[in-house]
């Protein structure tokens, strides 16, 4: 049987190796100019244009043509997007899922709203990697990632909010904390797939330190973690510093903000995926 693993592009993974992938981009778009979360995409230029923006911006995600052009002409589809909450991405996965299996039979299509975003989302796509590459069938790989995700979690730093409330995504009272004074805000995502404010920390150091004491009380014992910051290396490697500390046995990459994670988490943000022991 043929295998497919797809993600939108909220992920931050363009290529996988070993094993047939697609990544569906979406787009930030503005007044002037539409930019295409893509591999050739200048992430650099595009948030010191959006820097120097007088105007809106916003964001739109794949539809179901799309996705069903990213499903090719696999057998067995697995798809991993955005979380449904905030995005038209999962919806219109679904539909594309739906339109597939009918066009196309004896394939199967699952759509799985990671109820999260970036680095959770690519925690999520390496495991059903690793379920392709051990020959599991359907059945057995939608269960194991069902309960894998049960595991993982996603946490946030963020000093500035501002296109996230500007297209709804969080209460503009609550993004007006943020980058006040060296406020930095940490976050999680929320069981139900929201942003949810935990803590207002006065400069990156207490951020960083907070987001620590966060994934300790959330069960963390050492394991797989994903760093994706925008434009903010020095703190992804100050984190990872703090984190082997305490957990030297833990399993960190870094990575830097795609097109779309940039654009939400702004420049100097990070946002952080980890697993609890299953």
């Amino acid at each position: 049987m043929k295998y497919r693993i797809v993600s939108d592009s909220t992920s931050n993974i363009f290529q996988l190796s070993d094993v047939s992938y697609t990544c569906v981009p979406l787009k930030i778009i503005t007044a002037e100019k539409e930019y295409t979360d893509a591999p050739e995409l200048d992430t650099d230029g595009m948030i010191e244009d959006l820097k120097n923006l007088h105007g809106k911006s916003g964001s739109s995600c794949p539809n179901m043509h799309e996705w069903m052009e990213a499903f090719g002409d696999a057998e067995l589809v697995f798809a991993v997007t955005i979380t449904g909450a905030l995005s038209g991405s999962y919806s219109a996965a679904v539909q594309a899922g739906e339109a597939y299996m009918e066009q196309h039979e004896g394939a199967r299509v699952m759509v799985l709203d990671s109820k999260s975003a970036g680095p959770e989302m690519q925690m999520l796509v390496e495991k059903l990697r690793e379920c392709v590459l051990a020959e599991m069938t359907f059945d057995q790989i939608r269960e194991v990632i069902c309960e894998y995700q049960k595991h993982t979690h996603l946490l946030f730093s963020l000093e500035s909010l501002t296109n996230l409330a500007n297209n709804g995504r969080v209460n503009p009272v609550v993004a007006k904390a943020a980058g006040f004074l060296g406020i930095r805000l940490v976050g999680r995502a929320s069981d139900e797939g929201t942003l949810e404010p935990l803590h207002k920390c006065r400069g990156e150091k207490k951020a960083l330190e907070m987001i620590r004491s966060e994934m300790r009380q959330n069960g963390f014992q050492g394991g797989k973690v994903r760093i994706a910051h925008c434009q903010n290396p020095s703190a992804a490697a100050a984190l990872e510093k703090l984190i082997l500390q305490d957990f030297p046995s833990s399993q960190i990459e870094i990575l830097a903000c795609a097109g779309l994670c940039s654009y939400y988490a702004e420049r100097g943000g990070l946002l952080v995926g980890y697993e609890d022991p299953a």
